[in-house]
């Protein structure tokens, strides 16, 4: 059977292939998108970042948490919250976005080839599809796969009462308490979420804080808000078996020698690169112990021709920078050298209930680099808008250089942070100082008068400090 000839196949149609293969597309070059699923979007549509941010959007709406403090402890939309509430919602939100992104692949002419992809040979990619095989043939190759959850002969996933973080939503009914192993992004998200419905949360983690490459003083705001919600932070153990036992009850056990039980588990411990099924040799290429492949700055493999992009390359594993690490491929693989990307500018959003938002360094880089630094500080509950939504926690935080006033860090901790953080990232993207939150007019009432408020305070310390 004779090969179909593209200029760009894409494996994968998670964010990082979609937007890969729509610059190619913009670029007049035919595009094949081939896609192991039966639905486009891959992981962060089907199975991740969609519909974790469904649901925790869900929970904050059905439990009232927003408005607690202003209309009492027991206020509620819905007193009796399941796991068919949220799932209706995240699976009405996963249709429209596989819509959305179909209509996009079909507009821009992109053809989708539904199967397992297999390297054939550097060029070649066999499709093992629903109607059959398939061979396409093309001069230039982008992998973006994505991950699935990293699996432990320790934690027996069974997908009732043990579960990874893809099987999160099948959970017949809302446990009563649940083990979280796994003090990342993902572990610490459906934590919030969980507490917020009233489940007792325990998160058992082996480093000795949640989230190490966020700031310190923002972690602890978080890990306060998680113990408030009744969570217990098991830190620096690490899990030695889990067990089921006969009630459906789940138990953990710690090398320490404790025992953790609840009703279900999540195991949430790091993902691996999806390459399993890819035959990476037949194209000269391997990828590592977490199945990630190694890229240059530009997402080059070492296969002058095959690009790799997303998570299947490994850190920061976002949506947003995935967007941009397809478009640069895209471009760099027809020889387009002028698109280029400055990761040190990329905003980090975690969704954690408050939210976390941050750009730039944090206190701890910049001690460690010797840079000398002030911090402004500004409270939501100093600002109108705060006291208006009735969230009283939230904080800005302004990292900036003490001689030039550079901005060199935002860090945002409260509802809307990652939404806030794009002005930081604005002003830090185009060599800003402090002097502009000072000088500029925002909203009244709103959030983004937090920047004005930090920055008045940084600038107050400098100069009590300059003075002294």
């Amino acid at each position: 059977m004779s090969a179909v000839n593209y200029d760009l196949i894409v494996i994968g149609s998670g964010p990082s292939g979609q937007r890969a293969a729509v610059a190619a597309s913009k670029m007049r070059k035919r595009v094949a998108v081939v896609e192991a699923r039966t639905m486009v979007g891959g992981v962060c549509i089907n199975t991740g970042t969609i519909p974790s941010k469904t649901m925790r959007e869900a929970v904050l709406h059905l439990s009232g948490y927003n408005y607690k403090s202003v209309y009492g402890m027991n206020y509620r939309v819905k007193e009796k919250i399941t796991m068919a509430d949220l799932a209706f919602r995240v699976q009405a939100v996963i249709k429209t976005e596989v819509d959305v992104t179909e209509a996009q692949l079909s507009r821009n002419g992109i053809d989708v080839v539904h199967g397992i992809a297999r390297f054939a040979g550097p060029h070649q990619v066999r499709v093992e599809g629903p109607q059959g095989d398939t061979t396409l043939e093309s001069e230039r190759i982008i992998i973006a796969v994505g991950t699935k959850p990293a699996s432990s002969p320790k934690v027996p996933v069974n997908g009732r009462t043990i579960v990874n973080s893809d099987q999160i939503l099948d959970l017949p009914e809302l446990p009563r308490s649940l083990i979280v192993v796994g003090g990342g992004v993902i572990g610490v998200e459906y934590a919030c979420m969980f507490a917020i419905l009233g489940v007792r949360v325990t998160i058992i983690e082996k480093r000795n804080r949640l989230l190490e490459f966020a700031d310190q003083e923002i972690i602890e705001a978080l890990s306060y808000h998680l113990r408030d919600s009744r969570v217990t932070l098991r830190l620096g153990e690490e899990v030695e078996s889990v067990e089921e036992l006969a009630l459906g009850t789940v138990v953990a056990n710690l090398e320490s020698k404790k025992r953790v039980s609840g009703d279900a588990l999540l195991f949430a411990v790091g993902r691996q690169g999806a390459v399993d099924d890819l035959n990476l040799a037949a194209a000269g290429l391997e990828a590592d112990s977490r199945g990630r492949i190694p890229v240059d700055e530009h997402y080059k493999t070492k296969v002058d021709h095959i690009y790799a992009v997303g998570d299947v390359v490994g850190f920061p594993s976002l949506a947003s920078v995935s967007m941009e690490q397809g478009r640069i491929a895209a471009a760099r693989a027809f020889d387009d050298h002028a698109a280029t990307s400055n990761p040190s500018f990329y905003p980090y959003g975690i969704y954690t209930i408050p939210e976390i938002s941050f750009i730039g360094k944090t206190e701890e880089q910049l001690t460690g680099e010797d840079v000398p630094y002030e911090v402004g500080m500004a409270y939501y509950r100093e600002t109108a808008r705060g006291q208006i939504r009735g969230d009283t926690t939230g904080r800005l935080k302004l990292l900036f250089h003490r001689d030039t006033r550079k901005v060199l860090g935002v860090h945002i901790i409260g509802e809307g942070a990652t939404e806030l953080v794009h002005i930081g990232q604005a002003v830090m993207t185009l060599g800003g100082t402090m002097d502009y939150f000072i000088d500029t007019v925002f909203n009244y009432p709103t959030l983004a008068e937090c920047y004005k408020v930090a920055a008045f305070n940084g600038l107050g310390r400098l100069n009590r400090y300059q003075a002294g």
